[in-house]
């Protein structure tokens, strides 16, 4: 078995550690929003063949629940990462990697994307390259199948294991998790025309398909009758659970409430396109 890396302190539900990588990234992604949030309000203006002037435009700009998306996300983000879940999920407790992850994936992503007018990430689209790679990559079929391979590959015992003793690594995991989620959201919540969402019966098919690989996953983790995960049996215990059921009970996590966020922009979506079917009715009649 492997020897586990005890952490330098007791865990105590007080403290609260910040890690200086993940700062530096919230940062530069809030920075990176605000920038573009700037240079969202003013465009060129030709003036007779001279230089462009540069002319507000109010239409250019993030609206207030945007930007509040955009900052709840960062700052579920920071929270997830440090602070009490963290040295929960890093040290003592699989269960609580678990509720990182999801939180990562579930609503991180999500609140970023609600927070980013399509219009801010047009720019990149004037690469031709970008623009071919974006358009494969967020189709649903590749978009699922993105998910769903880093869903699985890093939840393999060897590489998981590998994570948890090497944090450089473990910054790549959760770096996957959040590119593969965004990829794996666009097709549902996209904002712009030029990589645009499922129709809402293909959103319904995709999230009720979307849920099948991890719930796979989480009973296989919730069923095993050995410990996958090695290096947690050596942690101190802070909650009155041996590993196994430590274990058992991440696996029902991942597939609980994991399968519930599906289920439930499912049902969005369902109830938007009863919606949409009655006003293209009402449309019909009117002519």
């Amino acid at each position: 078995m492997a020897t586990w890396l005890h952490p330098a302190t007791t865990f105590t539900w007080t403290s609260f550690s910040v890690h200086p990588s993940t700062v530096i990234g919230i940062a530069a992604l809030g920075g990176l929003y605000a920038w573009r949030a700037r240079a969202g309000e003013v465009d060129p203006v030709p003036q007779d063949g001279r230089t462009p002037a540069r002319a507000a435009d109010p239409s250019r700009r993030p609206t207030s629940g945007q930007t509040l998306a955009f900052v709840l996300g960062l700052a579920t983000l920071f929270f997830s990462l440090n602070g009490p879940l963290h040295d929960l999920s890093d040290d003592y407790l699989f269960s609580a990697h678990m509720v990182q992850h999801l939180v990562l994936t579930m609503v991180v992503t999500p609140l970023l994307l609600a927070g980013t007018p399509g219009w801010m990430l047009r720019p990149a689209l004037r690469s031709r390259i970008v623009a071919a790679i974006a358009r494969r990559i967020t189709t649903g079929p590749a978009a699922f199948a993105i998910f769903n391979v880093t869903i699985v590959v890093w939840h393999l015992p060897p590489l998981y294991n590998y994570a948890l003793e090497n944090h450089p690594f473990h910054i790549v995991m959760h770096l996957c998790f959040l590119v593969a989620s965004t990829i794996m959201w666009w097709p549902v919540m996209s904002t712009m025309p030029e990589l645009p969402r499922l129709s809402y019966p293909k959103q319904m098919l995709y999230l009720f398909l979307m849920s099948l690989p991890m719930t796979a996953v989480a009973m296989v983790i919730t069923y095993s009758s050995t410990l996958l995960f090695p290096l947690y049996a050596g942690a101190p215990r802070v909650w009155p659970l041996s590993p196994l059921q430590d274990q058992q009970l991440g696996g029902l996590i991942m597939w609980i409430p994991g399968g519930f966020v599906f289920i439930a922009v499912l049902s969005v979506a369902f109830f938007r396109w009863v919606r949409e079917f009655e006003h293209q009715e009402q449309d019909a009649v009117t002519v």
